[in-house]
């Protein structure tokens, strides 16, 4: 059969929610179609997140705009790029050092940063560079403010001149101040200690002087603050020694005073150091640390023994481990075991009583007897074990508890020593420390420690580093590409249009039968369908055979084909499908249903004298209403005089019995009926028939038609199978759907031809 390897073939028409928002479980004859995002019904939860494709074919098809935009803003960028001021940027290098290069072996006044604080340390440096105290500095170190001539070569216009000389000054200041810190720039060199401070000037000379500034400047802040800090230690550690020299001596003295009152003399010196401040060592304090140690270990020893001896006593006698290690036990137990395997050899040939037998038993009694006196010896002597440990533990904690109270009687009386000792040895301490550190800052007094040096000195630049135009143009092409996407974007989400396969089931929600091309000029749809090889013939095919899969049955017994406007095609895909149903044996009746400008007589060829006018007027029968035609099986009722009052007609029992007839006489009726809008013929149409075909005019129907013709035929509760796009242009629209190019030659099969040649065979 011509067409089944076309798109409509696989579609598959799976019901699903309705149009409208209705169900499709609402009514039995009301059963809606749709498909989801991915042009699959069903296929929601296999649809990929971000279809590529998509924006892809939403790029071809805005192309103009993006292109437009894009080069539009290169332009635009170029043009502004060119009427810049060229700036020049002048950079000094600097390398700052954590710490100083030292001339002595001491310790500077001012805080030293470990490798775990380097970044703050030089986050500092930068901000110090960057400070207000810096950049006023440098102003008033190359008298950047000095005059309105100094001021315009940093770019600025001098300020009005207003009031007091003092004032004027000041507002030249401020605006100096203001244009320094905006064109200084401060660069890290990534993985080094080196830094890079650039100004920005129209003037490359006055660029690179004032980098140079910087650097100087900074060098020269850091050198000051530096003297600063040692002039203020040497002050505070004078009036800090001379007070702790006092209580130094007012400590020694108490403390010698209190010593002899008490009569405390120790064995050994207190240590002088920081942890030993205020210890002593006795002889007693000795004991009592000696015995606390052997009472920890006897202590030890009796949980051992003691828990050995609790295990020897709950548990079966022979289960124990040392019983089990004991060398004597485990030969007699050798020996039972070969005595009883020599028992059981010889019960085999001697009775219990025999002689032999009698004392191989005796000797197996004898060594078990052996082997449990052993092994009750060996849990006595843990029992005695525990009982030894026990008493040792005793004897230990009554001398440990002897001397503690010797200790603690010692203590007491030397409570208030320790607490003199202590502050004497604190005071010492500090005290030392104080001289040690003024002499040191005496000596490094003078000598003025620098870490930060210059590495390169500014040179005025050869070539501007503003503006950039390779910069600006990548620049200017990102916001002409993002202009230009975003603008197809939004006219997108505003296009109202129904153009390719895509936007019927995504913009209507319904499912897609079958696709039409746009015929060639000049050619008509007759001449077209024709010729079972064109392309408008295979479309009609697929649609044929997409209407054989939309119901259980096959083919709709009674198809309506309407559309929601005039002219979209819908006289021409009624005949078609009636044509095809015909070609393929069904005898079809073909209907004009539009009673209001009836146009299929004409595409039929035949008189329009009498027709459905008549047949519903009651005027007369079927048979005398029925035409045959040129095709075989297929048979045509023109629409005949045209009425006043068509809906009225179609409103009463005669198109619900002129239906019941021809079910006995044909295999389908196919109605082409009035379009939906403004007329109430279709949705009356709609609610008669057991199937309804959409036609829509690619790029001719507008969404919200679309959806206002749909909403009527739902609430006439019409069996909705589903939609057709005709007059679509493949060379317009390059088209993908679902992964599958639509834009294909109906021509697969035909031999090549030389242009305007025959049409090669089919295969």
């Amino acid at each position: 059969m011509l067409g089944d390897d076309n798109f409509a073939d696989e579609r598959g028409l799976r019901r699903g929610p309705g149009f409208g928002g209705s169900s499709a479980e609402s009514h039995p004859g009301s059963r809606q179609y749709t498909v989801q995002a991915d042009g699959w019904a069903g296929g929601g939860e296999d649809q990929p997140i971000l279809d590529l494709a998509v924006y892809w074919r939403l790029a071809l098809k805005h192309r103009i705009l993006i292109l437009g935009c894009f080069f539009g803003a290169l332009v635009v960028g170029a043009a502004l790029t060119l009427l810049m001021t060229p700036i020049y940027t002048a950079k000094a290098t600097l390398q700052i050092d954590r710490e100083a290069a030292r001339v002595f072996n001491s310790t500077d006044v001012t805080p030293s940063e470990s490798l775990i604080q380097g970044e703050e340390f030089f986050q500092t440096q930068y901000g110090l560079l960057r400070s207000r105290s810096l950049a006023e500095r440098v102003i008033e170190s190359l008298g950047l403010a000095n005059s309105d001539a100094a001021l315009k070569a940093i770019g600025i216009e001098p300020p009005e001149a207003r009031g007091t000389a003092a004032a004027q000054a000041a507002r030249r200041r401020a605006a100096a101040l203001k244009a320094v810190q905006k064109n200084l720039s401060v660069s890290p060199v990534r993985g080094s200690r080196l830094v890079a401070v650039g100004y920005d000037n129209p003037d490359a000379g006055v660029a690179a002087r004032i980098a140079n500034g910087f650097a100087e400047n900074f060098i020269q802040a850091n050198l000051d603050r530096k003297f600063e800090s040692s002039s203020y230690a040497r002050t505070f550690l004078e009036e800090r020694i001379a007070q702790t020299k006092d209580r130094l001596e007012s400590a020694e003295r108490q403390l010698v005073a209190y010593a002899a009152n008490q009569q405390i003399i120790n064995i050994s010196e207190p240590g002088t150091g920081v942890d030993n401040i205020g210890s002593t060592q006795s002889l007693t304090s000795n004991n009592l640390v000696a015995m606390n140690d052997a009472l920890a270990e006897a202590r030890a020893a009796r949980v051992a023994a003691e828990e050995r001896w609790r295990s020897a006593r709950t548990s079966p006698l022979m289960t124990l481990s040392e019983v089990l290690q004991n060398p004597t036990i485990q030969r007699l137990s050798e020996q039972r075991a070969v005595l009883d395997a020599t028992y059981q050899q010889k019960l085999s040939v001697y009775q219990p009583d025999y002689p032999e037998m009698v004392q191989l038993k005796a000797q197996i009694e004898e060594t078990e007897g052996q082997i449990e006196t052993l092994a009750n010896d060996i849990r006595s002597s843990i029992q005695s074990q525990y009982e030894i440990a026990a008493s040792q533990e005793r004897s230990l904690q009554a001398q440990v508890t002897g001397l503690t109270g010797d200790v603690l009687s010692l203590r007491d009386r030397s409570i208030q020593y320790n607490i003199l000792q202590r502050e004497l040895d604190t005071t010492r301490t500090l005290y030392e420390g104080l001289l040690q550190r003024y002499k040191e800052v005496g000596v490094t007094g003078g000598v003025t420690a620098n870490n930060i040096s210059i590495v390169d000195l500014a040179t005025p630049p050869l070539e501007p580093s503003k503006p950039s135009m390779l910069l600006n143009m990548a620049l200017a092409a990102l916001l002409g590409l993002g202009l230009g996407v975003l603008a197809a974007l939004v006219l997108e989400a505003l296009d109202e249009t129904l153009a390719t396969p895509d936007d019927v089931e995504k913009k209507l929600g319904i499912s897609l039968l079958g696709v039409v091309p746009l015929l060639e000029k000049g050619e008509t749809p007759t001449d077209a369908l024709g010729d079972i090889r064109s392309g408008f013939s295979e479309a009609y095919y697929s649609l044929r055979t997409a209407l054989q899969f939309s119901t259980p049955d096959g083919a709709p017994s009674s198809l309506l084909v309407t559309s929601a406007r005039p002219a979209e095609g819908k006289s021409t895909t009624a005949y078609a499908v009636a044509l095809n149903l015909a070609r393929v044996g069904k005898r079809v009746l073909l209907v004009d249903g539009d009673l209001r400008n009836p146009s299929m007589h004409r595409v039929v060829g035949v008189e329009n004298e009498r027709g459905m006018s008549n047949l519903l007027s009651g005027s007369a029968d079927l048979a005398g209403v029925v035409q045959p035609t040129r095709q075989e099986n297929l048979f045509f009722i023109p629409c005949g005089p045209l009425p006043p009052n068509p809906a009225e007609l179609w409103g009463g029992d005669r198109l619900r019995q002129f239906l019941a007839e021809t079910r006995n006489n044909f295999d389908h009726v196919i109605i082409d009926g009035p379009p939906v809008l403004g007329f109430a013929d279709s949705p009356m149409l709609a609610a008669a028939v057991s199937g309804v075909l959409f036609a829509l005019e690619s790029r001719g129907t507008r969404r919200g038609q679309a959806r206002g013709a749909l909403k009527r035929l739902q609430v006439g509760r019409a069996h909705l199978l589903g939609a057709v796009l005709t007059k679509f242009s493949t060379k317009s629209a390059a088209y993908g759907y679902g992964g599958y190019d639509y834009a294909y030659d109906y021509h697969y099969g035909a031999e090549p031809e030389a242009k305007g040649g025959k049409k090669g065979k089919r295969r």
